[in-house]
């Protein structure tokens, strides 16, 4: 029992954590996560976990639900004498909000990070942070994967000629140069200003992608609006082909609309976050994640390196 491996999922994404047992050949945990009458969330572990290594596999995404149903599974698991517990998080919500953009606002991801530790966590593993800053909020162990070695794969599946990889954003430059490396091609970068919370404003774009397939890498999409401006900026400097790569696809208000409308060829999301079926679209390619977070989730049971699945191919 010592060394048992148990994976268990709340309400945010249990078809991700489903795949991920799969892949580690084990049966999803028996978990009740429900509600009372009042509204109030009602968790209960409905099998013995003392002293087993367990992981629970919640985005945090909105509603806030998902997190606080990720923080009542945690205290039930550190109460039912789990040996370790990880929060397994493909999404961290709020990770947006990690410093003082302006005055008298909180430091959210710092806070629900605070949350995360305090109610008993002892390891996380996520994906793709907003801001990798946010690794340094946890006074506890955590594993950053990227999705780098998936989309890799799948990018170069698509075998598309006269490549260029851009970047919507300053902000995602880093992103966008590893996948050009990757994919060795060359870089191009869009200029945008944000006036406001959701709202972008494209002024230019940096690089020659006249007569060129492009690809948009970003870590998410929430309102499509710098995407979608992003695609309309590189059609009109001459781009022949333009696809999107973002890994986590938020789609939030008229976001796959937007999408529907927009120059975009094909957008690839992963599954991080659990799209319902208002949010899919013949435009919109959903990629799993599910292998990579199942061999991290083997790898931290066993006490194994991490660090060499960045550079893998699942």
């Amino acid at each position: 029992m010592a060394d048992e491996l148990k994976v268990f999922s709340g309400n945010s994404n249990r078809p991700l954590a489903q795949e991920v047992c799969h892949y580690l050949r084990i049966p999803l945990g028996d978990a009740k996560v429900g509600r009372f009458s009042d509204g109030e969330i009602e968790v209960q572990i409905n099998e013995n976990i003392r002293g087993t290594d367990v992981f629970i596999v919640q985005p945090t995404n909105a509603p806030a639900d998902n997190l606080l149903e990720l923080l009542l599974m945690i205290d039930a698991m550190k109460r039912s004498s789990a040996r370790r517990v990880t929060a397994v998080i493909p999404y961290f919500g709020y990770a947006r909000q990690d410093r003082k953009a302006k005055p008298r606002v909180p430091i959210s991801a710092k806070l629900v990070a605070n949350l995360i530790t305090t109610a008993g966590t002892d390891r996380v593993l996520t994906m793709d942070l907003h801001a990798s800053q946010i690794q340094g909020f946890f006074d506890i162990p955590l594993d950053h994967l990227y999705s780098a070695p998936v989309y890799t794969k799948h990018l170069i599946q698509l075998n598309l000629p006269d490549l260029v990889v851009v970047s919507p954003d300053a902000g995602s430059i880093a992103m966008a140069r590893s996948y050009a490396k990757r994919l060795n091609a060359p870089l191009a970068m869009v200029d945008k200003r944000r006036p406001r919370p959701n709202v972008a404003e494209v002024l230019n774009v940096i690089g020659d992608v006249e007569g060129r397939n492009v690809i948009i890498r970003d870590d998410m999409i929430d309102t499509g609006g710098s995407l979608t401006g992003a695609a309309a900026a590189l059609r009109a400097k001459g781009a022949r082909e333009i696809y999107a790569g973002c890994t986590h696809a938020i789609l939030s208000g008229t976001a796959v609309q937007r999408i529907e409308q927009s120059e975009i060829t094909k957008l690839v999301v992963t599954n991080t976050i659990y799209l319902g079926p208002d949010k899919l679209s013949p435009k919109i390619e959903v990629v799993s994640v599910a292998s990579l977070l199942g061999e991290a989730i083997r790898r931290i049971h066993q006490e194994q390196s991490v660090s060499s699945l960045f550079e893998s191919t699942f």
